[in-house]
């Protein structure tokens, strides 16, 4: 199982500023053969990644999709489009999102298999709202994780990601959830019925929330933590860059 590092910009970053920002991070990870990273900007700097990233050791994706392939829907982007830009994640169902625009569970499990469905990975981004601790963690996560996989084929679930981003751990001022923690809710999640068995065995589990380099090294440690979402502090290619590069012990195995 290769390490899986990236970064979402959200809502920073324009297409012109993009050119820079990835002119200054390709080379400086550009020897990093061991583990798999990505970017997500915003819509409008998708093709600037494609011209910049292409050929590179970076992949690059969205971070949300419709549920529709085409029809009436102003202003929304379709998988088949970010597939025809090359994009290889697309982040979806993310707290913000949920938030900010009333996203249910089964929109989310649509836009799941949207990205499926044209060849892209899908980011599956899963959270609890407050801090109670790994179990009560767990029992607000898994009945929303069970209906947002029910539609993808079992045969998919190795080309999924699951992000774990609890609510209460992002945005400025957050403090991250440690890595105790993360590591508990990841290996309950990996030991699941849901993701047991050969199909599942390729889903990455990954944390994001407040990461930064203080504890990037000792969550890589975590078992079953196989990579690492970064918020703002991807905003600084050389941030990212240094991040990146965090040795990474990990030795993924079912529990």
């Amino acid at each position: 199982m290769r390490p899986l590092i990236g970064t979402s910009w959200k809502m920073h970053l324009t297409a012109s500023q993009a050119v820079q920002y990835l002119q200054t991070l390709r080379p400086l990870v550009a020897d990093l053969t061991d583990r798999d990273l990505f970017v997500l900007p915003a819509y409008p700097a998708i093709p600037v990644a494609r011209e910049q990233l292409d050929g590179s050791n970076i992949a690059w994706g969205a971070q949300d999709v419709h549920p529709e392939d085409w029809g009436a829907h102003t202003g929304d982007v379709s998988a088949p489009m970010l597939a025809d830009l090359g994009c290889r994640y697309v982040e979806v169902g993310h707290s913000e999102r949920r938030r900010e625009h009333g996203e249910t569970t089964d929109v989310v499990a649509r836009k799941i298999a949207a990205v499926a469905r044209w060849g892209m990975t899908p980011i599956l981004s899963i959270g609890d709202q407050h801090r109670h601790g790994p179990q009560a963690a767990l029992a607000e996560l898994m009945p929303s994780l069970e209906r947002l996989l029910a539609g993808l084929p079992r045969e998919s679930l190795g080309d999924l990601v699951i992000a774990y981003e609890p609510a209460w751990a992002i945005g400025e001022g957050a403090a991250p959830a440690s890595p105790e923690e993360v590591g508990a809710v990841l290996r309950e999640l990996r030991a699941s019925p849901l993701l047991k068995g050969v199909e599942a065995s390729g889903v990455r589990l990954i944390y994001g929330g407040s990461v930064d380099q203080s504890i990037a090294e000792e969550m890589l440690s975590q078992p079953c933590v196989d990579g690492l979402f970064i918020g703002r502090q991807g905003l600084d290619p050389y941030t990212f860059a240094a991040l990146a590069r965090t040795p990474c012990c990990m030795s993924h195995s079912e529990p």
